[in-house]
C-alpha cells in the first residue's frame, strides 16, 4: 500500500476537496495497476495517516469509490479492490461461458438440487401445470476466489438428466447441449434491488448491499420452454453492452 502512493501528496490549499483528491490518488493507483485488482486495501486509518488527511475525510474518499464500483467492503475481509467486472453483451450464453472466454476460471457450488412440483410462480413461465415435475437448483457461481453470482433455476424433469457432478463441473448450456436440446432465444428482464441477509452472506457483500437481479425464461428451436432463471449479482462485478438502433 504504501508503494502504491508513493509520491502522492494532496494539495491543501486546492479548492478541490481533500477527500475527492485522496479518491483520485487511489483510483490512478487501480487503473495502472499499482493497486491489483482483487487485492485487500489498508484500512482508514492507514490511509488517511499516508496521505495526510483525517479519518473521516479518508472514508469519504473511499465511499466514493465504494460508489464507482472501484472497491469493495467484503464482509470478514475488509475493503478491497474490485475484481474486473464481467462483460455481456446480450446474447443467448451462460454465464460459465462467458467468464470462460473472458479467460477467468469458473468453479460452482452446487447449494441445492430437488425433484419437486412446479412452482405456481413458474408454472406459466415453462407452460406447465402446477403438479408436473420439475428439476429446481440453486449454485454459486465463483471465478478464482470471487462470488459473481447466486443461480436459482428451474428447468422441466423431462428435457434432459441433470446431475450434482455435472452442474459442479459446467454451465446448464452446455448440459442442455450435451442432451440435444438446443437453447433458440430468450426473454430476459434486468433490474436492481438490495441484498438479503442469507444472500449477501453467500455473496460476501453486506445486507442492503445494490445486487443487479436478471430473470430468464429460455426456449429451443421448437418454442418449448426449457429454463427458467432468476440470478442476482453483486453491482460492481457484473455489467452488460448492447447495441442501440434507430428505427
Amino acid at each position: 500500500m504504501t508503494d502504491a502512493l508513493a509520491g502522492v501528496t494532496l494539495d491543501h490549499g486546492s479548492p478541490v476537496p481533500l477527500y475527492h483528491q485522496a479518491a483520485q490518488a487511489l483510483e490512478a493507483a487501480i487503473e495502472d495497476g499499482r493497486l491489483p485488482r482483487g487485492s485487500k486495501l489498508g484500512g482508514e486509518v492507514e490511509l488517511a495517516t499516508r496521505l495526510g488527511i483525517s479519518r473521516p475525510t479518508m472514508r469519504a474518499a473511499m465511499k466514493q469509490l465504494v460508489d464507482k464500483g472501484l472497491l469493495l467492503r467484503r464482509r470478514g475481509i475488509g475493503t478491497m479492490v474490485a475484481p474486473r467486472p464481467v462483460r455481456r453483451a446480450v446474447a443467448l450464453t451462460s454465464l460459465y461461458d462467458d467468464l470462460k472466454e473472458a479467460g477467468r476460471e469458473p468453479r460452482t457450488r452446487l447449494l441445492s438440487l430437488e425433484r419437486v412440483p412446479c412452482p405456481p410462480d413458474v408454472a406459466e413461465h415453462l407452460a406447465l401445470e402446477t403438479n408436473e415435475p420439475v428439476i429446481l437448483f440453486d449454485r454459486l457461481r465463483v471465478a478464482e476466489s470471487d462470488p459473481i453470482a447466486l443461480m436459482h433455476n428451474v428447468v422441466p424433469a423431462d428435457l434432459v438428466e441433470i446431475r450434482e457432478k455435472d452442474l459442479e463441473r459446467t454451465g446448464l448450456y452446455e448440459l442442455f447441449r450435451g442432451g440435444g436440446v438446443a437453447p433458440n432465444v430468450a426473454t430476459q428482464r434486468v433490474g436492481a434491488r438490495k441484498a438479503g441477509e442469507e444472500e449477501a452472506e453467500l455473496l460476501e457483500i453486506e445486507p442492503g448491499d445494490p445486487v443487479l437481479t436478471v430473470t430468464r425464461i429460455a426456449y429451443d428451436t421448437n418454442g418449448r420452454p426449457i429454463e427458467y432463471g432468476s440470478h442476482s449479482y453483486p453491482a460492481e462485478s457484473y455489467w452488460f453492452e448492447m447495441m442501440l438502433v434507430d428505427l
